[in-house]
């Protein structure tokens, strides 16, 4: 990487020890920075997941991996749910009675303009919930990562304890 042309101006930064190993805090914060940023619509989800894990300076793979969890078959429910969660603390469904219905597409290729306009049409519900919905990925992602990772230690030191002993 020092010495590709486009990367060796960002060599200080990229070469950041936690940026590229595998401990307990860089592989959790990447985990909550990827569930964070897998929310973002688009196909810029996995360049922002780059941006936050050199900022936070964590696991930059892991978190590039963890955008994954959202997909075509995943999105629509996620964001019905980030819609859901909107409508609750703003207070207001935007007008709509039933969300769900409104997405509709005649055939594949009128699939992604329909989208967007169904995902435009949910409004200040939906932009308020896909952040909180992301926050609240991320806190449990990391928190469920280092009690894991936590977990495995523990057993790994009796496992070796028993076996020291006999």
């Amino acid at each position: 990487m020092r010495e590709h042309r486009y990367l060796r101006p960002f060599g200080p930064v990229l070469h950041h020890p936690n940026l590229w190993h595998l401990n307990r805090h860089s592989v959790a914060g990447g985990v909550a920075v990827g569930l964070f940023t897998g929310l973002i619509p688009g196909p810029v989800q996995m360049l922002f997941a780059a941006i936050f894990a050199v900022v936070f300076r964590v696991n930059l793979p892991v978190a590039v991996f963890t955008t994954l969890y959202t997909n075509p078959l995943t999105f629509v429910p996620l964001y019905l749910l980030a819609y859901e969660i909107g409508a609750f603390v703003t207070g207001r469904s935007n007008g709509m009675h039933n969300p769900y219905a409104e997405f509709q597409a005649e055939s594949l290729a009128d699939w992604i303009p329909a989208f967007f306009n169904w995902i435009s049409s949910l409004g200040m519900p939906l932009l308020v919930g896909v952040p909180i919905l992301g926050a609240i990925f991320s806190v449990c992602g990391y928190f469920l990562v280092r009690g894991l990772w936590r977990l495995h230690v523990v057993i790994s030191w009796r496992r070796r304890q028993r076996k020291r002993s006999t």
